[in-house]
């Protein structure tokens, strides 16, 4: 007899009431311009591919457990040492050690529109998240930031999905301001924003998160880091599991941090097809947010002038119906009416943009 057993009335209250992250769409099939999940369209460096074939023959061993040559590499570049260092399973897995290690009543804090993670690693712990707000300036309001009391901050910089980025002064502002943690989450710093890694050296209350899924094509590897004051990464190893980070994504993230001439020529690429597709959408009559990051938020208007949720939804599905995939966010006042376009090969954004014309011609 089978023996019947509610999995959801058993688990935490706080489990019962969480909303698993929502991923960007993974199309199933050939022939789609995928430019919805912010991934890099080249490939790493063939240092990669090298560095994880000479893995495959240790792979019965266990890894490395604190990544130890890759901690002391970024380290390095940064002006710092291992000991300011921690790796992740992806910058989520980062997070998540954050969120467990220091978050606390009346919860984390986070700017309103940004990564969506930030309710679940939240969420996950048992807290709340306390919101503030932009408006359609995005200017960056550290009062409001103080005001809330928060243990930690979550603060994306560049801004998701928006691309603004916010200047260094700001960022030193918010950690004057704010009594406890500020977590700048550079996922994107790579392609135009400012980097808070120098304000190390004279705020203890500064954690810089970086990723190797974006500039360093990585995404599907899963590596992340953060940069810290050695007690604080010194606390975040406590609730770290002991192989987080297999042999290969460390071998992996390690060749492609050190092939720097090939991460730079990649990298300016990106932005250079950015700038020529903000051009070609300025053209458009459309308002784009300034990027810093490798992807476009942008207000489609119609053929009529109009523009709002129902115009920035009607070209989201003719862009899907023509296997064309961007990101659209129809759940915050601030973001309805836009869709956000990662950068792809200038083929892919050529077919963007030829698609998007050809809505424009017969909305």
């Amino acid at each position: 007899m089978k023996k019947n057993f509610d999995a959801l009335s058993r688990a935490r209250a706080h489990i019962q009431d969480l909303h698993a992250y929502v991923p960007g769409e993974q199309p199933q099939g050939d022939g789609w311009v995928k430019l919805n999940t912010n991934e890099n369209p080249y490939p790493p460096s063939t240092r990669v591919a090298e560095a994880v074939a000479a893995e495959v023959a240790n792979l019965r061993k266990y890894p490395e457990p604190t990544s130890a040559r890759l901690r002391a590499a970024i380290g390095e570049r940064y002006g710092l040492t291992g000991q300011n260092v921690i790796i992740g399973n992806g910058s989520d897995n980062i997070l998540d050690l954050i969120t467990r290690c220091f978050v606390s009543e009346p919860g984390a804090g986070h700017t309103v529109p940004s990564y969506s993670l930030y309710p679940v690693v939240a969420g996950m712990s048992g807290q709340g998240l306390v919101d503030v707000d932009f408006d359609r300036s995005m200017t960056l309001d550290v009062a409001a930031l103080a005001a809330t009391q928060a243990k930690v901050f979550f603060l994306t910089n560049p801004n998701a999905p928006t691309g603004v980025a916010f200047p260094q002064r700001q960022i030193e502002a918010a950690l004057q301001a704010i009594d406890g943690l500020l977590v700048v989450d550079e996922a994107y710093v790579d392609f135009g924003g400012e980097s808070a890694a120098s304000l190390l050296q004279d705020y203890e209350n500064l954690i810089v998160v970086r990723t190797f899924s974006k500039s360093y094509s990585l995404a599907g590897m899963r590596v992340g880091f953060a940069l810290a004051s050695a007690t604080v990464i010194a606390v975040l190893d406590r609730v770290r599991d002991a192989y987080n980070v297999d042999r290969i994504a460390q071998a992996a993230a390690l060749a492609a941090f050190e092939d720097t001439d090939y991460f730079e020529a990649q990298r300016q690429k990106v932005m250079a097809t950015r700038a020529e597709t903000r051009a070609a959408l300025d053209g458009f009559g459309w308002f784009t947010y300034p990027s810093a990051t490798n992807f476009l938020f942008t207000e489609p208007k119609n053929a009529a002038g109009e523009s709002g949720p129902e115009v920035a939804a009607d070209l989201f599905d003719y862009l899907k119906a023509r296997r064309v995939l961007v990101r659209y966010f129809p759940k915050h006042p601030l973001t309805c009416a836009f869709i956000r376009v990662t950068i792809g090969t200038d083929a892919e954004m050529q077919a963007f943009l030829t698609a998007s014309q050809s809505w424009l011609n017969n909305a």
